[in-house]
Formats: structure tokens, sequence, C-alpha cells
């Protein structure tokens, strides 16, 4: 006989989008389930695996202030945070998506930014400023903050997570870890709407009945068969940078009730990732095995050639497609090669002991360390490289500096530095599959939508599986702050409906 258990509202998934659902619903007056597939110990779905980077809207140091109370006067005085206003966010995740994200759910994104997380903040989010990974110290002894980045949870992506947890507790969610959700329990879609979840929890079939369900459960991403169906040849030799129970199901189920598939489901975020990084994520690196300082390198593929304009874009702007370039190379392997002039400005995913590195004193003996590269074309490569460099224009990291090069194919359109000075460094890398970008229709109140266009009554989502917002490429810092805004739309509504429904 089937277990069954009850709610008002239950929530699939275990990360920031989940957890900013369950919170949401539960501030809203209901009570609360939350499915975790995962068990305990690696609770938290992809946001576990984060710097906990956020991308949000802030007018200058009052608004940046409201978000880290703590920040000293030194600190805003030795420091050029500079502004990210709403404009900003809207030509950046219009210019990076090609015109292609959905407006209305762009606008929810863009405006819920900054309240949103002053909402996590006062659930306990600690936040701080990004130092480590988004700011350098100029001449002058100031910290300049590029690419729009500012912001990160106190203890990256486990800090953000843990907090929640916190909260969750504190809100009374009932979770249940090793609980994977099998299919919705629909008893007409398009009349009644959905009316709970089946899951298997600790091994055990249960159906767990609600007024509304949450769908927060990740994409596809660590299901290899999917990523070749979807995203194409090869992209089954992929790395997984986070969790390996993303699987999609939750994007399955909601499409067996009737919903309607959004957005880029050939795209993805994927990154430069250490070339022996395991197949998924480890919890005891974290997000350590990304490189990605490769704006003041050239990278190389085995054939000793360069593929990418390295120097693009700020890292920002360029990071999440250039995986997918990585992956196209013979054996999926390219090679970032750095000289003493710019090692200083390696982040320290560079310095970790689980690294795949050639160090030389020369570049033919960096070359013969370079394990399977052409090293006779790459010297040539780097020859010509070092000749295209505009050295008349001065370097600096802190802006698009147009140091660049002249006649060669790519091109590097910014921090171009001659490749001249020993010791060499050069880091082996592959494609590190972030998130999917193909998803689930949602209205900008995170309502998933039947093919016919209208609401799934009792049917939300919020995080990775939703559709519409990414395509081909992806500000960083996004995801996050999208499932924490989408995540509290979606139990906001979600306990709205559950009320409903107990009134009728």
């Amino acid at each position: 006989m089937t277990e069954t258990l009850s709610s008002d509202v239950v929530v699939v998934g275990g990360g920031n989008a989940a957890l900013s659902a369950a919170l949401a619903a539960a501030e809203g007056g209901a009570r609360v389930r939350l499915l975790e597939a995962a068990p305990e110990e690696e609770r938290g779905g992809n946001s576990t695996y984060t710097a906990g980077a956020m991308r949000v809207v802030f007018d200058g140091a009052d608004a940046l202030r409201a978000l880290i109370p703590d920040l000293s006067d030194r600190e805003l005085a030795e420091t050029d945070f500079g502004a990210y206003t709403e404009a900003d966010y809207y030509d950046d995740m219009a210019r990076l998506t090609q015109y292609r994200a959905d407006p209305d759910l762009v606008e929810q994104l863009v405006t819920r930014s900054h309240p949103t997380l002053l909402w996590l903040r006062k659930l306990g989010v600690r936040l701080q400023p990004s130092y480590g990974r988004q700011a350098f110290k100029r001449a002058d002894g100031r910290f300049r903050f590029w690419g729009g980045l500012a912001v990160e949870a106190w203890g990256g992506g486990p800090g953000l997570v843990d907090a929640l947890y916190r909260a969750a507790a504190e809100a009374q969610v009932a979770v249940h870890y090793r609980a994977q959700a099998l299919s919705l329990i629909a008893d007409d879609a398009g009349v009644r709407g959905v009316r709970g979840v089946r899951a298997l929890i600790e091994g055990r079939t249960v159906e767990v009945r609600a007024n509304a369900v949450v769908l927060a459960c990740g994409g596809f991403e660590a299901n290899a068969a999917w990523r070749a169906r979807y995203l194409g040849p090869g992209w089954d030799l992929a790395k997984v940078r986070g969790t390996r129970f993303n699987q999609g199901d939750g994007i399955r189920m909601a499409l067996e009730a009737g919903a309607m598939p959004a957005g880029h489901w050939s795209g993805c975020h994927a990154v430069a990732w250490d070339r022996n990084a395991p197949a998924f994520g480890d919890l005891a690196v974290g997000d350590g095995f990304q490189k990605h300082s490769y704006p003041f390198a050239i990278i190389v593929n085995a054939a000793g050639e360069r593929f990418v304009d390295e120097g693009a874009d700020f890292r920002n702007y360029t990071y999440a497609a250039y995986g997918r370039r990585v992956l196209e190379q013979p054996g999926q392997v390219a090679w970032q090669v750095f000289d003493s002039q710019v090692t200083h400005l390696l982040r320290d995913e560079y310095r970790i002991r689980q690294v795949t590195r050639a160090k030389a004193d020369s570049l033919e003996d960096l070359a013969a360390r370079m394990e399977g590269i052409d090293g006779a074309r790459f010297l040539e490569t780097v020859r010509a490289y070092n000749d295209a460099v505009m050295t008349e224009v001065p370097f600096d990291p802190t802006v698009k500096d147009g140091r660049g090069t002249r006649g060669i194919t790519p091109p590097k359109s910014n921090w171009a530095n001659r490749i001249e000075t020993p010791p060499f460094e050069a880091y082996a890398v592959t494609c590190g599959i972030t998130f999917t970008f193909g998803g689930l229709a949602i209205d900008p109140e995170a309502r998933v939508q039947a093919v016919s266009g209208a609401p799934i009554p009792g049917l939300f989502a919020a995080g990775e599986l939703v559709g519409g917002l990414f395509y081909g490429n992806y500000p960083g810092g996004t995801g996050l702050v999208s499932g924490a805004v989408f995540g509290r739309l979606a139990g906001t509504g979600a306990a709205r409906f559950a009320q409903e429904g107990r009134d009728r």
C-alpha cells in the first residue's frame, strides 16, 4: 500500500531556488514539504557548488550598503564599486542572449533583484563584496570592481545553502532527503490542476498530496543521454560542475502533465574546467576546478592553435560560452598559457592541489610538457601572437583596455601581453557544464504554462528548469539571483493558490 503524506505546498528540489520557494510559501501561511533527491550531506543542488556570486542592481554605495550593512567606511573609501543600474542589467541580458530572452521574465529578474537580496538577508543570508574574484587593486591602492558583479554570499554557495536551510528549519518546512520525485499527481491538469507528487523517499514510494507544487530541481545537465540528445554529439563527454542529481526529472514530469517546453534546448552554461576533474562536482573542491583567468592568457588547442578571442569581454560575459568552444576542440581539451607578467593576477583556483599544470623556464620546455600538443605549431602561434600585440596601449585589468592584437585571427581584443617573461605556466582544461538553458515555459508569476497557453493550475517553477531566460550565453552571477527571484514568486503564488484551494 502506497504511503501518503500531505501538505499545502510541496517543493521539488533542494537548492537556492527551491529553498526560496519553500520559505516564501511558508511566509504565505502554507504548510510546506521540500523533496531533496540528494542525501543530506550532498544537499543544495548546484547552488552548493557555486562561488555564491549574485548579479544585482545597485545604483551606488548606499544601495550596496543596504545589502551589506557591515561594509565599513574604510572599505568604501578604498574601493570603487561603481554602479550596476537596471539599464545595465537589461543591456547585458539582451546583448548576451542576442535579444532572445523573454522580456517579461527579464523585467522580473532585473526589477526584483535588489528587493529579493534584501529579503534573503532578512532570512539570514549574509552578503559580502566579491573582492577576491571581481576586483583588482589599481596603482593608486584602490580596489576597482569590474564586470558589474560586486556581491556574493558569505561562505560562497555552501554558506548560502546552509543559511537557507537554517531559515527553513525555523519556518518549520518539512525537509525529506533521498526523495526523488517520480511524477506529478494531476487529476485533470487542465481543470483541477496538479494535486501533488509521487516520489521515492528513502526507497519507499510515497504520494505527497498538496494543493500546489513548485518544481525547482534543476535542469538536465547531469543526464548524459539527454545532453547528447538535446545539446548534440560530444556533450555526453562533458564534465559536470555540480550535482549528479539534476537529471531533468522536473522538466520530464511537467511535460508529461502537458507543460509547454521553452528556451534554448540546445544551449547551456559551460566553462573551462580542469582536464582531470572528476565526472561530477566535488564538494571538497567546490568550484576550484574552473579556470577563469584566461583573459590574461592565450588559449590553444591540441593542434597548438588559438581558437577564441580570449579578451573579447570581461570574463563574466564570456566564460559561460567558452566551455562549448573547448568541447569542440580535438580531444575536448585546451591549454591556457601565461607568463610571469600576469601570473600574480590569477585567481585562487589556479593554486589548488588538484590542478593539471605545466611549468617551465622556456617556451620550448613548456611545449614539451604540455601533454598531447603539437609543440612546433604552438611555438609558431606564440611568435605570431607576440608580434601582433599592441604594446603601445597601456595594460589595465580593471577596464576593457583596448590593448589588443593586429593582423592575426582570431584577434585578442583586450588585455594582450607578449608571452615572453619566464617562468611560463600552462593549464589543461576541458568543458564543464553548469546548467542547461532549455526548460519549462512560465509566466511572470512563475506559473507553469500548458501547451494551450494557459497556466496549469497549481503548478509553479523556478531555477534552472525555467526556459526563456538564457540563450547561448549568460551574465555571470545571474543564476542564483534568478533562482531566488522566481523561487520567491513561485512560493508566494503557490501559497496563495493553496489557500484558495482550502477555501473552495
